[in-house]
């Protein structure tokens, strides 16, 4: 056990020794990972992002791009951003977005381009595809992209583009049967003593959503707005370390709590910001490992396991989806919550830091709340989690979310984490969220990684 923190474990006695010596001749490893800076980056198109993922990434692993053998491309938001034609590009995404790289060879001709959409877990979704596709021994080196343009030029002005940009989110819910959502959070938030409006104008239908779990959250078990902007100001302070960052300053838990109010319970400081960006990872087996030079294998990473599942309608006191991927993830890895030295969780607004840690099994269903207020994912507590700044602080470009976790994590697990790395770090944690089925995400992955010694 790495840690103690007064509370029983709700998935039981699931942590172990650490197992770095476990390694399989079946294991996968990243041997390359890069994000792009998030922002509002008008004057990047699609390709650019891309482009900028693929040579960071290729650049990361000192390797050049004949290696790769199949190509996992991450998108949502692409088909809401018409081109110079007029058109969107929705079928053949990825390919759109590479073929100037297969023409000038940074890509290899004919490599095929599988194309992911899953929300905000799209970037996982392409990552643990790749994982899959060379554990099952098809191809040795795959490379997982996700790229985004979440924000749409001139939004800050004109509210029929505003609304546009908002609206584009509307993909990530049921729309065959929107009403039953709607109803759901309308009782939700009636037994929270609040009010459900997801037409609001200002604000995405999720950021509506979140508020309503954290409502209920308060209700059921007494966390306090306080605690929510605990986690808020210690992801910004992170976040002012991390030089990839859509926001670079840190703030106070004062600061957060007086900023711009978004919906009850939260403030603009607690909620992600719209921006663009791009991340990949590039894996391979442990036979293509075995032959690359000793500087790319002292800083492989293992991928320890993966997990992805669906959500449903439930009730919010129910088990959620993120706690079974995790079981399923610890039991898969060998390690247990205990076990984890530093995480990456989806916090589209500060709230769900608090609901991660106790689906994660960090601390007891009830007491995320307490456990964040303690500072327990601070760079000084047991558990330290979203070094990067998190989605409130990073950044949130949907199809490159995922796989910006991935990206911190290895970052911390290589120690090249400058200011804010944790000390020793061995073995990470990557929950990512997608999407809305009633109170839980329609998708969820969950992926350990790990350092051998």
């Amino acid at each position: 056990m790495r840690r103690e923190w007064g509370a029983p474990d709700p998935l039981g006695d699931m942590s172990s020794p650490l197992r770095h010596d476990n390694v399989r001749d079946d294991d996968v490893w990243i041997i390359g990972s890069f994000s792009s800076a998030f922002g509002r980056h008008p004057d990047l198109d699609f390709k650019d992002l891309a482009r900028e993922a693929v040579t960071g990434v290729l650049a990361d692993a000192k390797l050049t791009g004949d290696l790769i053998e199949s190509i996992w491309f991450g998108n949502c938001l692409m088909h809401a951003h018409p081109t110079a034609s007029g058109r969107s590009q929705a079928g053949i995404r990825g390919q759109a977005s590479l073929i100037e790289m297969v023409d000038d060879g940074t890509i290899p001709t004919f490599v095929p381009v599988t194309n992911v959409e899953g929300a905000c877990a799209t970037g996982s979704m392409a990552f643990q595809s790749a994982v899959r596709e060379i554990r099952a021994k098809d191809v040795g080196v795959a490379l997982a992209l996700g790229v985004e343009k979440t924000w749409h030029v001139g939004a800050e002005s004109d509210p029929a583009i505003r609304n546009q940009m908002f609206d584009a989110y509307w993909s990530g819910i049921d729309n065959f049967d929107v009403e039953r959502l709607l109803e759901h959070y309308s009782c939700g938030a009636a037994e929270a003593g609040t009010e459900f409006d997801p037409e609001a104008p200002g604000r995405t239908l999720f950021m509506t959503t979140y508020a309503t779990q954290a409502a209920l959250h308060m209700h059921h078990y007494g966390t306090t707005v306080e605690q929510i902007a605990a986690g808020a100001a210690k992801n910004h302070t992170y976040g002012s370390l991390n030089p990839a960052a859509q926001y670079r300053f840190a703030m106070t838990v004062d600061q957060v709590l007086a900023d711009r109010p978004v919906v009850h319970p939260l403030t603009r400081a607690m909620c992600a910001p719209i921006g663009d960006g791009s991340a990949a990872a590039l894996v391979c087996s442990s036979d293509v490992l075995a032959g690359l030079d000793e500087s790319v294998r002292s800083r492989a990473i293992r991928v320890a396991a993966s997990s992805l599942t669906g959500g449903r309608y439930r009730s919010f006191t129910d088990q959620g989806l993120s706690a079974v991927a995790a079981q399923r993830a610890y039991q898969r890895s060998g390690y247990g919550p205990g076990d984890i030295d530093v995480a990456e969780v989806h916090d589209a607004t500060s709230f769900c830091e608090i609901l991660q840690v106790e689906m994660l099994g960090f601390c007891e269903t009830g007491q995320g709340g307490p456990f964040v207020g303690s500072g327990a994912t601070g760079p000084e507590g047991p558990i330290p989690v979203n070094t990067s700044g998190g989605l409130v602080s990073k950044g949130h470009p949907v199809g490159a979310t995922g796989l910006s976790m991935i990206h911190e994590l290895v970052t911390q697990l290589r120690h090249e984490a400058g200011p804010r790395q944790v000390a020793e770090a061995r073995v990470a944690l990557a929950e990512n969220g997608g999407g809305v089925i009633g109170f839980e995400e329609a998708a969820c992955a969950v992926t350990i990684l790990d350092r051998p010694q």
